[in-house]
């Protein structure tokens, strides 16, 4: 700080003072600095791999699931300890399979006859009561679908322990006598059920001959057509498993062709109605060859005679 003095010549004098020494500090020891806030170079990559997906998600998941299978391998180590577990589990799952609400106690079947009925229960052989999860229902599905008078099948497990069994029957509707063995088949062919003779089932019309099962169709389709003579036929026989012959009373053929049968059938119906040809001592019509129909007598009757259709007669 400066001061002023006046000598005896009374001009004024400048003096500058000492300064003060700093103020020491009351604490002792070294002088702090201030941290710098920016992380370390180790800080900054740890921060940068934390927020990395890979590093969160293993921190997340992969850490509890290795901890977890530590403990677990540790607790398993030990055989008892093993052997315990593995019963309570046993004990658990029987207690949960066993319980009332999954007990089947019975079984319905539905869409089939006594006789089919019974067979069923025999081939699914499930004893009663019997937990919904010892039933194996595809491998039951696959037996009961197997036998010849099913044609379709579901099962299912119903509220109040019901094992519901619903069935398709198939229907018989021809009686196919071959190989040794007389057979009601379904309008497609497929075998429904083995009778001993052709009288179990005298309402439903007759084949015979080897590869007649695999021509049902047409054959149905055949007796449909027969319409006039159908009383009097007594069945299809199957020649050479390519065609077909109508068998008539009185012992009278109509011997159809290979390819639409049921054309000439028709003409020979047509001509039957207007000129009762069946009624006369005739004991083949072939109509193999569609254009030259041929007609063979009876031995007291003459020789066979060529018959020729009239556009008037319904062929054509």
């Amino acid at each position: 700080m400066a001061e002023i003095s006046f000598g005896s010549d009374t001009s004024p004098r400048f003096q500058v003072a000492p300064l003060a020494p700093p103020r020491k500090n009351g604490r002792k020891g070294k002088r702090k600095y201030r941290r710098d806030p920016a992380p370390s170079r180790i800080a900054y990559r740890i921060q940068r791999l934390w927020l990395t997906p890979f590093v969160r998600k293993f921190v997340a998941l992969g850490v509890p699931v290795i901890v977890a299978g530590l403990a677990a391998g540790w607790f398993l180590s030990s055989a008892d300890r093993r052997e315990a577990t593995l019963q309570w589990i046993t004990d658990v799952r029987g207690d949960f399979e066993q319980h009332p609400m999954f007990m089947v106690h019975m079984m319905a079947i539905d869409g089939v006859s006594e006789e089919l009925a019974a067979k069923i229960r025999e081939t699914a052989s499930v004893d009663f009561p019997q937990s919904s999860f010892d039933l194996d229902l595809n491998a039951m599905h696959q037996r009961i679908a197997e036998m010849d008078a099913v044609k379709d099948v579901t099962i299912q497990v119903r509220k109040g322990g019901v094992l519901h069994v619903g069935v398709t029957e198939r229907v018989p509707a021809i009686v196919w006598r071959g190989r040794g063995e007389v057979t009601l088949l379904d309008a497609s062919g497929v075998r429904v059920s083995k009778v001993p003779a052709r009288a179990s089932r005298p309402d439903l019309p007759l084949v015979v001959g080897v590869g007649a099962d695999k021509a049902i169709p047409e054959a149905v389709e055949i007796f449909q057509a027969a319409g006039p003579i159908l009383d009097r036929m007594r069945g299809l026989v199957r020649m050479g498993e390519r065609r077909w012959d109508i068998v008539l009373d009185r012992d009278q053929r109509i011997l159809l062709p290979e390819s639409d049968p049921i054309a000439a059938l028709n003409r020979v119906i047509a001509l039957d109605g207007l000129q009762d040809m069946l009624e006369r001592d005739i004991t083949t019509v072939d109509m193999r060859l569609s254009q030259r129909p041929t007609l063979r007598m009876a031995p007291k009757a003459g020789l066979v005679t060529d018959v020729k259709l009239e556009d008037g007669d319904g062929g054509s």
